[in-house]
């Protein structure tokens, strides 16, 4: 394990450890004492970082974590997380061993990959495993009770494996229409009614149901984007019951300013052009950092005010047209808030014509995440996801608690 504390570039990217806390722990308090929370910290946890996002997480009252691959349960593991982790994807039978060797859980959906998977495992292994039921999603997952009989009695009849849970995913539980979210828990309910005995966790709401619905919580939930202070989606702000805090934001400065004349040009293909002589400014984030060049002319702010993007975003930088001249140095908010003005996720994701979740993911391991705890930066992370380079904080305080 490695941990960066330093970096030696002017972009970054802040992640507020405190606003994570209070969202899952105002999620907590909004569901069922009973209820265990999953905290979803796949892709990263969303670009987040996901040894610190899980701590904050655990810390905050969550049970466990769900992960998308083995590989990202194995770099928690290897963080020094111990709480139990569920990979919500497929995982290849020839992996199992390291699973279980790693109390990792896994989820099944086929019983020819049980066949599989009990070749690489020896006797006294022991193996936990979810069924994922495919209710309506169209993705990974059983589909009849038949196949749901069969996986359940091969996993009862073999003590390599723990059958641990069981789940399905909504497709549409972030639309006020419920009709579709209805027939799907009619489906995953009657699935449960025949199973010979129920396992020890049963899930089905991902952030938007658990916020939303009473009748779909079961006894655990997966949290994800509501736990990083982002709406699942716009028609669904009006509905939260609690505000939710955003975690991410994202900053620059001034690295160079010059006033041009009237009618200069700026930047790749000259598609912007001076109306009058004019102050522009360069900040040192492109496209290669996730700012894509899409968002030409999206607004950024300097000193609490909305100044644009103009020209085309470059592959390392940007400009930006300066109401008057400005030092170097200066901070610039990409995504957050500066005095009395804010930029959202929700209008990063409006210009890309995207959702709030792709935001975060698509903002590159190159630009540094700064660790904000009790009002501080507690860390630096730069992770390499490729070659496995995994930041950790350092305040023990977050992990005693």
């Amino acid at each position: 394990m490695e941990t960066q504390t330093q970096f030696f570039r002017d972009t970054w990217a802040e992640i507020n450890l405190d606003h994570l806390y209070e969202n899952v722990k105002n999620i907590k308090g909004h569901i069922p004492n009973d209820v265990k929370v999953f905290a979803v910290v796949k892709a990263n946890a969303y670009g987040h970082g996901d040894v610190q996002t899980s701590l904050t997480a655990l810390s905050a009252g969550a049970h466990g974590l769900a992960v998308a691959f083995l590989d990202e349960a194995i770099s928690l593991r290897r963080g020094g997380i111990i709480a139990p982790i569920l990979v919500l994807g497929a995982t290849r039978p020839k992996d199992v061993k390291m699973a279980a060797d790693m109390d990792i859980s896994l989820t099944v959906f086929q019983q020819e990959w049980l066949v599989e998977a009990e070749r690489q495992l020896s006797k006294g292994d022991c193996l936990n495993l979810h069924i994922k039921c495919d209710t309506g999603m169209g993705r990974i997952g059983v589909r009849t009770t038949e196949e749901l009989k069969g996986i359940e009695k091969y996993i009862l009849d073999h003590p390599q494996f723990e059958m641990e849970g069981i789940f399905t995913h909504f497709a549409t539980a972030d639309e006020l229409n419920d009709e579709y979210l209805d027939e799907q828990l009619v489906r995953f309910e009657h699935m449960l009614a025949q199973l010979d005995s129920l396992p020890a966790y049963i899930h089905s709401s991902n952030s938007a149901a658990t916020l939303r619905k009473t009748n779909t919580l079961f006894n655990a939930v997966r949290v994800g984007i509501a736990m990083y202070g982002l709406t699942p989606s716009i028609e669904m702000k009006p509905e939260l019951p609690f505000p939710l805090k955003e975690v991410f934001s994202l900053h620059s400065t001034l690295i160079h300013t010059k006033e041009l004349g009237a009618f200069e040009k700026v930047s790749y293909g000259a598609t912007y052009q001076t109306e009058r002589a004019e102050w522009i400014g360069t900040i040192p984030i492109g496209y290669a950092d996730g700012w894509l060049r899409k968002l030409q002319g999206q607004d950024v702010l300097v000193d609490g005010k909305r100044v644009p993007i103009v020209g085309r975003i470059c592959m390392d930088q940007c400009m930006i047209r300066l109401p008057e001249s400005r030092s170097i140095g200066t901070h610039v908010t990409l995504i957050g808030s500066q005095g009395e003005e804010d930029i959202t996720m929700d209008e990063i994701a409006q210009k890309l014509d995207t959702i709030n979740y792709e935001i975060p993911c698509i903002i590159s391991t190159r630009v540094p995440r700064i660790y904000i705890r009790n009002g501080e930066p507690a860390e630096v992370s730069n992770k390499l996801l490729s070659t496995g380079v995994q930041g950790q904080l350092k305040n023990k305080e977050l992990q005693d608690e």
